[in-house]
């Protein structure tokens, strides 16, 4: 069937950050929805990154380019007075993949080579650099928008503190953890980084913040729609799709920084296929689906009950979103999303450790880092209350013994 498309916009994953990909798209006559190839490749490599944040006055977390054996990450470290931990990162790519975190000297080979080969099999480029390591980060990232008349917008941070193996589960805007001045300070240097590479269309600046000093590090640029752009979208009421959209046909912003005034907190939490213990896939039929509905909830899903999730691909299958006038009321309205209106059988999911997660007192109080789960692993799973399809029935023979002649029985 012809289909007079011609426009691509390539979503959040697969080719959205391939800048092959994207010159092809152009070459054959059709608009790409993103930033410029030369823009993608540009970005995609966390070394030349790191340099155009240099030139652009952009702080950077102190490390090596280019990491080539042990001697050299020793070599820095003693030079520049890095103790450990630190990390081994690929260069290309992202998602938390060919990353590895050092604590010991006699571990630095290992990760090393552990790197080294995650980074040939997810991106093909062996390339590496070595960074140290921030204790008690939180992960901060600027949503930025950009069109072709040297426009330049941010659009507020989003909080992404809350991973498992270094990729993001929950999400929130605005951050609890910086106050307005640093707010102003972190949005509008990622403001400067995207002007300075010539961003176009909507992009991320990541951050890593050191809570003990109050400063923040760059990252990366991701270089596509964000997973979490919805969360940006609910608190400015802003289409950053239809804007990205807006802006490869060349119209220019009908709005200015000074129009953006995010009025609400909103919450993310994905729904992984995995085991919520261990972070295993779980692969399998959906045989029970529940999608929550509701003021205040927005759903983004790609399954539907009877379908198969195979384990070929990231585990990934549903946002679920809650926004409110406040955190507590996001939160108060993810809780009910979670425990009462959602609700997958077939195969397992996240969603009892995401509900520990948000119950979590210190996570309440806004008082986590990058390494919440990992040190609270054990605590987060004696909270996770198991429900399935048998509890329901008990639960309903309960109450018919309980209002018949029959009266209490011994099995309850």
């Amino acid at each position: 069937m012809e289909q007079d498309a011609n426009v691509i916009h390539p979503g959040w994953g697969f080719l959205a950050e391939n800048s092959q990909f994207a010159q092809m798209v152009m070459d054959a006559g059709l608009l790409w929805v993103g930033p410029s190839p030369r823009v993608i490749s540009l970005m995609g490599d966390k070394i030349e990154a790191k340099k155009m944040a240099v030139r652009a006055n952009v702080p950077t977390i102190p490390g090596i380019s280019d990491v080539k054996d042990v001697d050299q990450v020793r070599e820095w470290m003693k030079n520049e007075e890095v103790s450990f931990p630190i990390m081994i990162k690929a260069s290309a790519g992202g998602g938390g993949k060919g990353m590895v975190k050092v604590e010991r000297d006699e571990d630095l080979s290992n990760a090393i080579s552990q790197a080294r080969s995650e980074a040939k099999k997810a991106f093909g480029d062996e390339k590496l650099l070595a960074e140290k390591y921030i204790e008690r980060g939180r992960h901060i990232e600027v949503q930025v928008v950009a069109d072709e008349h040297g426009n330049v917008i941010h659009l507020f941070e989003r909080e992404c503190t809350l991973q498992r193996r270094n990729q993001k589960i929950i999400e929130e805007a605005p951050s609890p953890s910086i106050n307005e001045d640093l707010q102003r300070e972190i949005c509008f240097t990622a403001v400067r980084l995207m002007r300075e590479i010539g961003y176009t269309t909507a992009g991320t600046v990541e951050f890593i913040f050191d809570t003990s000093t109050k400063r923040f590090y760059f990252l990366e640029v991701n270089t596509r729609l964000q997973v979490e752009h919805g969360v940006t979208e609910l608190i400015t009421g802003l289409d950053v799709v239809g804007i990205m959209l807006d802006v490869v046909q060349g119209k220019p912003f009908n709005f200015f920084q000074s129009d953006i005034h995010p009025n609400r907190w909103a919450l993310e939490v994905r729904i992984n296929a995995e085991d919520p213990r261990t972070f295993s896939p779980s692969f399998g039929t959906i045989t029970r689906l529940q999608i929550p509905h509701g003021p205040g909830i927005r759903v983004a899903s790609g399954v539907y009950e009877g379908m198969d999730i195979p384990p070929y691909y990231d585990s990934l299958f549903m946002l679920l979103l809650t926004a409110g006038r406040d955190r507590d009321t996001a939160i108060r309205a993810m809780d009910r999303t979670l425990s009462r209106n959602f609700r997958v059988e077939g195969v397992k999911t996240l969603a009892p450790l995401l509900l520990s997660i948000i119950r979590h007192e210190a996570f309440q109080r806004g008082d986590f880092s990058t390494r919440f789960i990992e040190n609270h692993m054990d605590e987060l799973v004696s909270m996770f209350k198991e429900k399935d399809s048998q509890d329901e029935v008990l639960k309903i023979a309960k109450y018919v013994a309980e209002i018949s002649a029959l009266g209490p029985q011994e099995w309850m």
